[in-house]
């Protein structure tokens, strides 16, 4: 059985974002978006306890008493890595993300011209969404160390696990991380609004308290950056509205719409020649979609999003399509990630 150390130092080098180890398979790598056999060897039962219990020391036995466990772990050579433990048919499995250990800078990340406004941003809601692994944290981070670098703030973050670690430079950072520092979300948010916060990070608003708090905490002059696993801009709206009562959601839907700045929508695909890049879309909050958001009318709001290219606005179909034109996407894999086919399919035939 290969130290896991060294696992996780070769798989590094050869350029891999995850690690899967699971009951007989061998261990597996994710490399450019797909899975890889690391080695030959196929993982038994004993052999995959003894990775976990190495990892996960003496919080062992909570992957015996709730099934699963979240942690963070730095590696010898300074590699951070965030782990979770779970068990499958009897077995223990990890699925073990290798974290960077540098916070990539903002311009080089790809993203519309108008993300560079963020940081700039005195207040409101800015959500990052997309699926698991499509770099939201990452566009997270490099917006925050911009802030870092720029302005004078006090910065407090909730994450679960701490993912980029930042250096303080002109702001004070703080970051807390669930279950170690803080017992949850919730626990951690009723808190947050007492720590003088200039910026607030919340890893994920995934309930009513915590989206509560972020509104709340967005409408009495904190600048707060959100992620969530929506598709879509539009998605994001209804995602948050529907998660209130049929009751308050009117109330929900005005505040949303005086409080959300912007919302990034990023997914990473397949480049041509190898590697990976981010297509983002990006919906900027104009008047006219603050009506459509207070008046339930999101289904008009990719309409809209079109329509705004002015304000820095930008489709994810527009968005496949610079990055066919770019010769960085091939035609097929801007069709398949597409959400208008024709649409994207009539622009790509060159």
């Amino acid at each position: 059985m290969t130290d896991l150390t060294q696992v996780v130092q070769q798989s590094k080098e050869r350029g891999c974002s995850d690690i899967h180890i699971v009951k007989g398979l061998p261990i597996r790598i994710r490399v450019d978006g797909d899975l890889q056999d690391f080695d030959d060897c196929i993982m038994t039962d004993a052999q995959c306890e003894a990775y976990a219990r190495q990892m996960a020391g003496e919080e062992y036995t909570k992957i015996e008493r709730q099934g699963e466990l979240d942690l963070a772990i730095t590696f010898e050579g300074g590699i951070r890595c965030r782990i979770n433990l779970f068990r499958q048919q009897g077995s223990v499995s990890a699925a073990i993300r290798i974290l960077s250990e540098r916070i990539p800078d903002l311009d080089s990340l790809g993203l519309p011209p108008a993300v560079q406004r963020f940081p700039g941003l005195n207040r409101g809601i800015v959500l990052v969404t997309g699926e698991t692994g499509s770099g939201k944290s990452t566009t997270l981070a490099a917006l925050l160390d911009r802030i870092n670098h720029t302005y004078p703030h006090h910065i407090v973050t909730l994450e679960d696990p701490i993912e980029y670690i930042y250096t303080p430079d002109r702001c004070t950072v703080n970051q807390r991380e669930i279950g170690t520092d803080t017992e949850s979300y919730e626990s951690g948010l009723r808190a947050i609004l007492r720590e003088d916060p200039d910026v607030i990070l919340i890893g994920e608003m995934r309930d009513l308290n915590t989206i509560e708090t972020a509104l709340t905490a967005a409408e009495t002059g904190h600048l707060v950056f959100a992620t969530l696993h929506t598709n879509s801009a539009a998605e994001a709206v209804d995602r948050i509205v529907d998660v209130f009562p049929e009751g308050r959601q009117r109330q929900i839907r005005l505040q949303l719409s005086t409080t959300l700045m912007a919302v990034l929508s990023q997914q990473l695909l397949p480049k041509r020649g190898g590697g990976r890049v981010c297509a983002a879309e990006l919906m900027m909050v104009t008047p006219a979609i603050r009506n459509l958001i207070r008046e339930g009318k999101t289904p008009q709001i990719v309409s809209a999003i079109s329509t705004s290219a002015a304000e820095g606005s930008l489709t994810m179909d527009n968005a496949l399509i610079q990055l066919y034109r770019q010769k960085t996407l091939s035609a097929e894999t801007a069709r398949a990630a597409a959400r208008d086919f024709e649409y994207v399919k009539k622009n790509t035939m060159f």
